[in-house]
């Protein structure tokens, strides 16, 4: 099965050939994916390189959180993009989004205010869980609308922290 993955605006086409081997932009890869009890906590075998993650789902998209880095994933099979590309539905992030804690944790800081204006990747709140600190970014352009928490306070996993959105009077492109 084919399947066609967007990361920020980065598209791969992934092939699974075998449960441990997949062919990502026709590149082998030789996997082992294992969880590490509840919460989205999984240990990664990336030809033979150790790789913690936590992945959960939200709203039609997947947040991976990669080595201290958060990324917001699509994965539509082959046939749903070709479907949709029939029909001139486009695969941007649009409206509000809502930046939430992939896990529990910390918060560093939330280094953009309220209404600040933001390009898509920007990083909005720094989390530290696990004794890592995690970059949490927006994945797409907009104005931050609400700042939910502050420095120093503890969270939990799938707590809003930041709502970033359209700018006020137009949609993002």
């Amino acid at each position: 099965m084919k399947y066609v993955t967007i990361v920020d605006d980065k598209t791969f086409t992934i092939e699974v050939v075998q449960a441990d081997h997949l062919l990502v932009n026709g590149e082998p890869y030789q996997i082992d994916l294992q969880p590490l009890g509840e919460g989205g906590m999984l240990s990664l075998l990336l030809n033979n390189r150790s790789i913690e993650a936590v992945i959960e789902e939200r709203d039609g998209c997947w947040e991976v959180l990669l080595e201290g880095e958060l990324y917001m994933v699509r994965v539509q099979d082959e046939r749903l993009v070709l479907l949709n590309q029939a029909q001139g539905k486009a695969s941007s992030v649009n409206g509000e989004v809502t930046i939430k804690a992939p896990m529990p944790g910390i918060i560093v800081r939330a280094p953009v205010p309220a209404g600040s204006a933001v390009n898509k990747g920007a990083t909005v709140v720094i989390l530290e869980s696990m004794k890592m600190e995690n970059e949490l970014k927006t994945p797409r352009a907009g104005v931050v609308k609400r700042v939910l928490v502050e420095g120093g306070v503890s969270v939990e996993k799938g707590q809003p922290l930041v709502i970033v959105g359209d700018p006020e009077g137009e949609k993002a492109v």
